[in-house]
């Protein structure tokens, strides 16, 4: 054929009002109202202390507009400190002098002061010298904190092991990394300034802070400080949530609280990281740059294991004079739409029925509409035929076939590991619990609190599929909670607040489960108060959920009990959210949360409101799944066209659009299977059986194998890999056994060749087999002049059938 489906969706007439977009170039310095300097008044203590300065423009129309790399600095009084151009004032005597900053026609005079410019505190191994290993990458896993060292210097990672550290630092080497009686030529300072060959490169230049620190500190004689020394209790990010203009830079400052109650800038010793590259970049000082991308972009500060965030709003770079009226069936659609107007984002136009019809069974039951069922959903004329629909699909015995396979993933149905029977009956023990409605706290709850004999309590095996305590704490905490906390278990979080406390605490409620054979067969059980005690600390670490404070001892009797009121109340800060973005993610193609199983402070909601909202509704309905589904399926939101408009075409993330997604392997085998008639023989199984009812994801087959199957080895949903490969593209074109479906003699094409003279209609019914709708006029036309064209009608109608099985049509959920 002369064409694709790809690009007849691509031709899809937008049917937006029409609306006025109002060129928006970045904000001019010229349009200010008025500038404005964070701090206020600069103060200045001890030696070496600087301040990362935030020049703030407010323009006429009340926008905020970062100009701290724009401004020019002036100090009257020029001895007692010196300001760079990028706004970083640092001490050198003490006084006081007057700031002024000039930017766009508008300047301001603001006080500096400084004192004890010549009082240098008593220098700590773990407060100076340890930020500055972690700012400049000497212990992260590619360099000196890897299992193995680098060059026979090995840190700990993010310098979790302070004290290990300073060993490696001032005692191994055979005392030649410091030098005290010459510090300049220590070799720690020799290698990161370049003097010595580096296999890191230059990492700090003579003159700059950070050197100035550790050669004071070899100095001083490599003081390891003293525990009653004040310690970093928190981290404070300035600003912390902003509106920035696509292009548009915005300065980050942070600010560390001590023990002590003193207070230091800390910009240019901490850790900076975005959570997409893709709507803002953040280079090492805290300088955030937008992107060209409508979204919400979170920033991360990371110092001394503290975390804090920046959030920016990106707005598309057009505003919207007058925002035309919007559709919202429910509250999702209240959120959803209170997003697309700040970020001047428009939605596109409704999906037709015969859209939403293949969406909503593949989302729901992962199954196509046959040639019937579609014919006869775009004949009915009853206004409520969606909701009836999703309704009927939410009773087949394929959605607890589907939503099975999905749960199975993640809770490790794996064979190799549990073998046939246990696996089986595990398998089944989900099915079940699907099939009669079992809300999903409950689901949980029997998972945590599985016991007594296997054959009765099938939810016990996931015990023997993730056999330690500390890998059922984080696989469970990743798949129910969305939060991975693995790295906690040999260092703090480097990304968010979890401890090694945290990661053993959550451990210890599982090390009571035990398993013993007995004429039930094997059974699950709870006995004995076993400690668990912290790696380093060796300290008693007793049993308590993530977030809350450990208590003074483990909860009496079976620990999980206590974990289980907790995962699965509606108070629990994770539990309902996890699940909610879950399934906001599998229906809408991204997570409000992404990825769905990395919730933490540093990755947080693009739409913290929407998130919240999904999450009170599955809470208000028991947990009831399908009632969720109910509600995101009936929004506006979903029920979105996937064209795309040059509105919101760069959109990715605030759901003004369907996004288009790929059919998961095991849908995609049977789609293939469905639309041709001839079914798929799996090695082991039973002959009829489709691909989203194998429990077993360890039954051999090329094409589940090469489009993403996974093997169930983690609980990471990145285990299915969702992305098109050339692979596949060439496996479609070209696999013997997919053509050979299709030229089956007792297949779905040759039953319709034989059974329908008329070739116009022949289309048609081929368009309702592959595409779940009609042909329009001009295909209909290509598609009987092909066949007419051709001498064999059979294979003409194979050919036709073949190309349409290669399009983005087919192979993707629009």
């Amino acid at each position: 054929m002369r064409y694709t489906a790809y690009q007849l969706i691509l031709l899809l007439t937008l049917s937006i009002a029409p609306v006025t977009l109002l060129a928006q170039p970045p904000a001019r310095i010229e349009a200010l109202g008025r500038i404005e300097l964070t701090p206020a008044e600069v103060v200045l203590e001890g030696a070496g202390a600087s301040r990362q300065l935030l020049v703030t423009g407010i323009t006429r129309s009340g926008e905020e507009v970062d100009l701290t790399h724009q401004a020019s600095y002036q100090l009257a009084g020029s001895e007692i400190a010196i300001v760079d151009d990028q706004g970083v004032i640092q001490s050198r005597a003490d006084g006081e002098g007057r700031l002024r900053v000039r930017v766009g026609g508008k300047d301001l005079v603001a006080t500096v002061r400084v004192a004890d410019s010549t009082v240098r505190r008593p220098l700590n191994f773990n407060n100076d010298v340890i930020p500055i290993m972690s700012r400049f990458g000497c212990n992260a896993s590619g360099c000196h904190g890897k299992a193995e060292g680098q060059n026979g210097f090995k840190l700990s990672v993010f310098g979790f092991d302070a004290t290990n550290d300073y060993q490696a630092l001032v005692m191994q080497g055979r005392g030649r990394r410091v030098f005290p009686a010459s510090p300049e030529k220590s070799l720690l300072l020799l290698k990161v300034s370049g003097a010595t060959p580096h296999g890191g490169g230059v990492r700090i230049i003579p003159g700059q802070p950070a050197y100035e620190t550790l050669l004071n500190w070899i100095k001083a004689g490599t003081p390891v400080g003293s525990d009653d020394d004040p310690r970093v209790v928190g981290i404070k990010l300035f600003p912390d949530q902003r509106v920035v203009n696509m292009t548009r830079p915005q300065q980050l400052q942070v600010i560390a609280s001590f023990s002590d109650g003193r207070v230091e800038d800390v910009t240019r010793l901490s850790a900076f990281q975005t959570n997409s590259e893709i709507l803002g970049t953040v280079d090492e000082n805290g300088l955030v740059m937008a992107g060209e991308s409508p979204g919400t972009v979170a920033v991360m500060a990371t110092y001394m294991g503290q975390v804090d965030v920046f959030r920016a709003i990106i707005p598309l770079a057009e505003s919207i004079r007058e925002y035309p009226d919007v559709a919202e069936e429910n509250f999702v659609d209240r959120h959803v739409n209170d997003q697309l107007r700040k970020l001047n984002l428009l939605p596109s136009p409704p999906a037709d029925d015969a859209t939403f019809l293949r969406r909503v069974y593949l989302d729901i039951i992962g199954t196509l509409p046959t040639a019937a069922e579609a014919r006869r959903f775009l004949k009915d004329s009853d206004p409520e035929r969606r909701a009836r629909l999703v309704d009927r699909l939410l009773e087949r015995p394929e959605f607890a076939d589907y939503w099975a396979l999905k749960w199975s993933d993640l809770l490790r149905v794996d064979r190799l590991a549990l073998g046939h029977k246990s696996a089986f009956e595990y398998y089944r023990w989900i099915r079940d619990s699907i099939a009669q409605h079992k809300p999903l706290d409950q689901f949980a709850r029997d998972i945590l609190l599985a016991e007594g004999p296997l054959r009765d309590s099938a939810a016990g095996v996931f015990y023997k599929a993730v056999g330690s305590p500390n890998k059922q704490a984080s696989t469970l905490s990743q798949v129910f909670l969305g939060i991975r906390i693995e790295c906690a278990e040999c260092h703090h979080h480097p990304f968010d607040r979890w401890s090694q406390n945290d990661y053993f605490g959550m451990q210890s409620f599982f090390t009571q489960v035990k398993f013993k054979g007995s004429p039930q067969g094997e059974v699950i059980f709870t006995e004995g108060n076993p400690e668990t005690k912290h790696p380093r600390s060796g300290a008693p670490v007793f049993a308590y959920p993530l977030g809350e404070t450990m208590p003074g001892e483990h909860p009496p009797g079976d620990r999980r009990v206590a974990l289980a009121g907790w995962f699965t109340s509606g108070e629990n800060p994770f539990f309902a959210r996890n699940l909610a973005n879950r399934a906001w993610a599998h229906f809408m193609g991204s997570g409000v949360v992404e990825p769905v199983d990395d919730v933490r402070l540093t990755n947080p909601p693009s739409n913290p409101a929407l998130l919240d909202g999904l999450a009170e509704d599955l809470v208000t309905h028991g947990f009831d799944f399908r009632q969720l589904i109910r509600a995101i399926t009936s929004s506006a939101a979903y029920q979105r066209s996937s064209s795309v408009s040059k509105n919101n075409a760069r959109d990715e993330q605030n759901y003004s659009r369907y996004l288009f997604k790929q059919l998961e392997a095991e849908v995609f085998m049977d789609a293939i299977s469905q639309t041709t008639g001839i079914g798929e023989k799996f090695h082991g199984v039973p002959e009829g059986s489709r691909a989203i009812q194998l429990w077993d994801s360890q039954v051999p087959h090329y094409l589940l194998k090469l489009f993403g199957r996974p093997s169930r080895a983690t609980a990471c949903d990145c285990e299915r890999i969702a992305e098109p490969t050339v692979g596949q593209v060439l496996h479609v074109l070209n696999s013997p056994a997919i053509h050979k479906k299709i030229s089956h003699a007792g297949g779905h094409v040759a039953a319709l060749v034989a059974g329908i003279p008329e070739n116009d209609v022949l289309v048609e019914e081929l368009y309702l087999v592959f595409f779940s709708r009609f042909p329009d006029a001009a295909e209909k036309k290509n598609g009987v002049e092909y066949i007419n064209s051709q001498p064999d009608r059979r294979h003409a109608a194979e050919d036709l059938s073949w190309s349409m099985m290669n399009s983005l049509e087919f192979m993707f959920n629009h």
